[in-house]
């Protein structure tokens, strides 16, 4: 199951540089180790591999389906939508505000499968990628600026608050 291999001495006349003889430990293959969840020893895993990787791609697989199932004009939104929401968390990172430093990495990857999506759809219309590049631009000159949804349902909040304190 697990094969351990120790590296033969290097004489010292060789390579002067090291202090030690020992070049190391190589590792043939990964080793169970148990999780931390639950009793120790009850539950392994692959020391290489996270524990909820199975789970995570499946998360993937589904918001893709949602992805294309979504028509290009929806995508073009959803993508403007997130754009925005990316600016006020680089807006609130700015001001020192708290916030979740992983909801940028999430914000990026989910535009980037948006925009795959949409691209995969160009190329089986027959849209080369130079075509693909000119029509992008026009579509980003043509975006209106608006707010993005968290700024509005904050804005909502607020105005339900001030109306309830002169109430």
């Amino acid at each position: 199951m697990l094969s351990l291999s120790i590296a033969t001495p290097i004489p010292k006349s060789s390579l002067p540089l090291p202090k030690s003889g020992f070049a190391g430990i190589q590792l043939n293959q990964t080793c169970l180790v148990p999780t931390l969840r639950g009793r120790p020893g009850t539950a392994y895993r692959s020391a290489g591999a996270p524990a909820s990787s199975v789970v995570m791609m499946a998360k993937k697989d589904e918001e893709l389906k949602e992805i294309r199932g979504l028509t290009t004009d929806e995508i073009n939104e959803q993508v403007v939508d997130l754009k925005g929401e990316l600016f006020m968390l680089r807006l609130q990172k700015s001001v020192r505000n708290e916030f979740k430093s992983s909801e940028f990495r999430r914000m990026r990857k989910k535009i980037a499968r948006m925009l795959t999506v949409k691209r995969e759809r160009e190329v089986e219309e027959g849209i080369n990628k130079r075509l693909s590049r000119k029509l992008d631009r026009q579509w980003k000159k043509s975006i209106v600026v608006r707010p993005p949804p968290s700024l509005i349902k904050l804005r909502e909040e607020e105005a339900a608050e001030e109306a309830e304190k002169s109430a």
